[in-house]
């Protein structure tokens, strides 16, 4: 006679033990998607807002806004948003060993590395510009890196969700960046922010067992 607490347990349960243990490594290695996509949705809302404000559908501003000033605000809420999303690469990789840690360990490396770069040739080149096209550029090649880093993260990860978003995101832009300021800072806001925030409780929600 077997007593219940070593009762060997069926294939059947074997099995979904299995399964339940596959799919908590790749909710976790896909990251929580608070701090992977809310925190973007949540910076380019309020930091787009601002340029909207200040540039104008027809170039006329909505509100006393500076471009230095949404400027401002945008890369606070950009930093704070990729500082999240390192955040939760990084724990993402705790106590785990092999290839997934070295893959993940470098896709953070590259936010990283795509953030300064960007910024470096940001700051050396929009001098040259006019005023409009300066933040144009600024708002452009931000949400250039983002993009080809979400399609990135999915095709290292497997992750289709990431990577749609990651052509959304790059179609969006490119579109905006074809109209104008104006045009480019309200669909990166209205699309982009609200829709980041919304795809990102939506991964929440389905993340959750």
């Amino acid at each position: 006679m077997v007593d219940d607490g070593e009762r060997v347990p069926s294939p059947e349960e074997t099995l979904r033990l299995i399964e339940e243990q596959q799919a908590a490594t790749v909710r976790r290695f896909r990251g929580d998607p608070l701090f992977m996509y809310v925190p973007w949705g949540v910076a380019w809302l309020v930091g787009f807002t601002c340029f909207f404000l200040h540039y104008g559908l027809d170039g006329k501003p909505y509100a006393p806004i500076s471009q230095n000033q949404a400027l401002t605000v945008l890369m606070i809420f950009q930093l704070i948003a990729g500082s999240l999303c390192a955040y939760e690469i990084t724990r993402m990789n705790i106590g785990v060993r092999g290839d997934t840690t070295a893959k993940g360990a470098m896709y953070g490396y590259a936010w990283f590395a795509g953030m300064v770069v960007m910024s470096v040739i940001a700051i050396r080149v929009s001098p040259m510009l006019p005023e409009a096209e300066s933040g144009l550029l600024w708002a452009g090649i931000s949400l250039l890196v983002v993009g080809v880093l979400y399609m990135t993260g999915g095709a290292i990860f497997l992750f289709w969700p990431m990577f749609f978003l990651g052509i959304g995101i790059s179609a969006v832009n490119g579109l905006g960046v074809l109209l104008g300021p104006g045009w480019h800072a309200l669909l990166t806001a209205v699309l982009l922010g609200f829709g980041q925030i919304v795809v990102g409780l939506w991964l929440r929600r389905r993340r959750c067992p």
